[in-house]
């Protein structure tokens, strides 16, 4: 290897300079000036030398410390070698520095392996916010992903003034949107589904067969209480939401706020619900018939609700459980040694809830 070869090219020119310091000093300046008349016949002839190594750069390096070498240096410029010598104090405090966070426990990176192979439809955030909301462990996401496959990041993001509005009245507003699912007959459901803006909690999800006008209104009567606090409601302009709808949504107290033609993002809160949906559920299973689609929805929808952090809520989860959170470590990485970690299969496996528990003695 190029190291082992420097390494002991330099550790036979450290021998040979040992040998010179017990020579006498005059055989020592005659052999000087024996080499130099012979540099000189080798300058005159203006043949090139070759190239010098790494082990002799090193060694012409230590060797200038000890005596004034501009008048013996002539194989290369003086500004070289102070060039190496810049070069050799970086290299050594670059490896004095060791650059770089410390590993993290073994124990830990197990733990977020496993994570990442019973949850393959998991980002590094979302592995990062499940240790940090339900486990109390702080973890850099970009730690995470050093141990997991790389996942493709986020597309652009909509409109800087629509996308103002929404952060402002996040808490006054509500949105709704349709789905699509296909069963194993190959008949066609709708999925109706109901988010609120400021917590991002899924107030209403529901499946027929025949969407309608009347159906929707009903739904929307069915998750929004009548004393609710909100002001807007934002869906899009398909065909369903009639003038009549609309009407009697304004009934409700709420102020109907349609999305532009062909905009989806600016109803981004809803569309990423539904790709969640789709991407965490309804892409990974078969629904055999209507019934079973909603048994689907309502296992994944209190799953959404109560098991799953969210990036936007710092991470949090929509609606926590009641209990003692997870205190977080006065340490970033170490678990708790007198609590365990639990799994709670969500579909079946498709996903994990992961809680702190009492060890069992």
């Amino acid at each position: 290897m190029p190291a082992a070869r420097i390494f002991l090219q330099l550790i036979d020119d450290f021998v040979v300079y040992l040998g010179l310091l017990v020579r006498p000093r005059k055989a020592i300046a005659a052999e000087n000036l024996f080499l130099r008349r012979q540099l000189a016949l080798y300058q005159e002839r203006k043949v090139d030398p070759r190239r010098i190594d790494p082990a002799t750069r090193i060694t012409l390096v230590l060797l200038s410390k000890l005596f004034n070498w501009r008048d013996a240096l002539v194989v290369v410029q003086p500004k070289t070698l102070i060039r190496w010598h810049r070069a050799g104090f970086q290299l050594l405090w670059h490896w004095k520095s060791k650059p770089g966070r410390p590993p993290i426990p073994a124990e830990l990176r197990r733990l977020i392996r496993e994570m990442s192979r019973d949850n393959s439809l998991w980002g590094e955030e979302r592995i990062a916010n499940e240790l940090l909301v339900k486990l109390g462990i702080r973890v850099s996401p970009r730690t995470v992903r050093k141990y997991m496959r790389r996942k493709p990041g986020r597309g652009p993001r909509g409109d800087q003034r629509w996308r103002t509005f929404l952060r402002n009245h996040a808490a006054a507003i509500v949105a709704c949107d349709f789905c699509v699912a296909v069963t194993a007959s190959f008949r066609v459901l709708y999925i109706f589904v109901i988010i609120e803006h400021a917590s991002r909690r899924l107030l209403h999800c529901n499946v027929t067969s025949n969407p309608t006008a009347a159906w929707t209104l009903q739904q929307l009567r069915e998750a929004i209480a009548s004393d609710h606090p909100y002001r807007f409601l934002v869906h899009d302009r398909d065909s369903i939401y009639t003038q009549a709808l609309d009407t009697s949504i304004a009934n409700l107290r709420l102020r109907v706020l349609k999305t532009p033609y062909r905009s989806p993002k600016a109803n981004s809160l809803c569309e990423r619900l539904i790709g969640s949906l789709r991407r965490e559920c309804l892409d990974w299973a078969i629904p055999l018939s209507e019934g079973h689609l909603r048994g689907l929805l309502k296992m994944w929808s209190t799953y959404y609700n109560r098991g799953r952090p969210h990036m936007a809520l710092g991470p949090g989860v929509p609606d926590p459980p009641r209990g003692v959170p997870a205190p977080l470590r006065p340490h970033r990485h170490p678990l708790n040694a007198s609590r365990a970690v639990l799994a709670k299969p969500v579909l079946n496996g498709l996903h994990h809830d992961y809680r702190l528990a009492p060890c069992s003695t």
